[in-house]
């Protein structure tokens, strides 16, 4: 007799998969899958029937992509969000938004029991998890970290239950959406072996352009609104961003990463258009924000990224940056041009109505405002203590 209702995010890969057999024979529950869009680019449909003929009670597709680039990407462009300077948190973001439509779901079906396809190992276990006891207080159940469970064990129990899984997915675990797709197991767990090209969907490694290839994006307000003269909606400026930028090379992400449980981990990414947009909005940042407001940024954009990395979305704190980070924006307005050529990725142009940035200023030829004369005295103070200091102690 069935003594409940699970409800379960569902991606439709390997681990998802497993969960909703063991949750059906090993807790005697009903599965609801709930498979969240975040700009994946999987079939859903199909999603939807291989849930169904797993044996699910009810299946739900969420189109969650506007809400993704509002409430998630857009605070993330905001905050330049590179984890441990490398990683833009695609996966990180994208999990608190899937969790919360699980807990919604959760009410409507009035369900006994939460679920995710996480292992014991990984941070998604975090985000899931803070984020479920954040809106509900039902038990969670993930079957692969609770009963210990490897990929060849994964793999063997669905060859018994006949669940089919793609040939991508035997080789390595794929997670993507709008902002990024991180490529995981396999070989490249060997931290010395170059990852295969064919693991590389979004960045080409191979025939790049022989001329190099510009794009501008204009900023209003710290959020892109335009591309190479062209206003977008977000979801398509984004994914226009991720194609041309890709196709220079531009993206691929491999770094020793630090885990939320302690794990280092090899890392491998694709993110063109992340690496682009953050590129050149920390570029118009240096124009149009004072050093003081930049170097006090600087921290609250690395505290804000470890937040979102670490499963803390729901913290106060993260709030509490967000209105730092916002009002910073107000003048986070202009262009920046970035050339790529071969992999390789700089900006080469800025322009903003809000630059700190004079030409009459700063220029060392004719025309020059800037009184040269004020400098003798303006370095005899700066350096006073120090001089000072270095004179005392030769006395010594």
């Amino acid at each position: 007799m069935i003594k409940g209702k699970a409800v379960l995010a569902f991606s439709g890969g390997l681990d998802t998969s497993v969960v909703i057999k063991y949750l059906q024979e090993k807790h005697n529950l009903d599965v609801v899958t709930v498979t969240v869009d975040v700009g994946q680019e999987d079939n859903l449909k199909k999603i939807s029937a291989k849930a169904k003929s797993l044996g699910v009670l009810k299946h739900y597709n969420i189109d969650a992509r506007q809400e993704f680039v509002d409430s998630f990407i857009f605070p993330a462009i905001k905050a330049n969000a590179l984890y441990q300077k490398k990683y833009c948190l695609a996966t990180a973001l994208a999990r608190p938004l899937i969790a919360q439509k699980v807990v919604e779901v959760a009410r409507k079906e009035n369900a006994s029991a939460l679920a995710h396809g996480c292992t014991g190992k990984g941070n998604d276990q975090v985000r899931f998890d803070v984020t479920y006891r954040s809106g509900s207080n039902l038990p969670i159940i993930a079957p692969i970290r609770d009963l210990n469970l490897t990929r060849n064990v994964e793999l063997e129990y669905a060859k018994r239950h006949n669940i089919s899984i793609d040939t991508t997915a035997k080789r390595f675990s794929i997670d993507q959406n709008l902002w990024g797709r991180a490529i995981e197991g396999g070989d490249m767990e060997d931290s010395f072996s170059e990852p295969p090209d064919d693991a590389f969907i979004w960045v080409k490694t191979k025939n790049l352009p022989d001329k190099p290839q510009y794009i501008e994006i204009k900023f209003e307000n710290g959020i892109p609104v335009a591309v190479d003269g062209k206003r977008l909606h977000p979801i398509e400026l984004i994914k226009y961003i991720n194609k041309k930028a890709g196709a220079s090379g531009v993206g691929i992400v491999d770094h020793i990463e630090d885990r939320v449980v302690g794990i280092k981990s090899r890392e491998v990414y694709e993110t063109p258009g992340a690496t682009c947009i953050i590129e050149a909005h920390t570029d118009l940042e240096k124009m149009v924000l004072t050093k003081h407001e930049l170097k006090f940024k600087s921290m609250v954009d690395s505290e804000w990224s470890w937040l979102a990395y670490s499963g803390l979305w729901q913290d106060p704190l993260k709030n509490d940056l967000d209105m730092f980070i916002n009002a910073t924006q107000k003048r986070v307005s202009g262009t920046v041009k970035l050339k790529m050529f071969k992999g390789s990725l700089r900006v080469v142009g800025r322009k903003s109505e809000y630059s700190l940035y004079s030409h009459d200023l700063a220029t060392y030829g004719a025309g020059s405002t800037f009184d040269q004369t004020l400098g003798k005295g303006f370095v005899e103070l700066w350096g006073l203590q120090s001089t000072e200091a270095n004179k005392l102690l030769k006395k010594r």
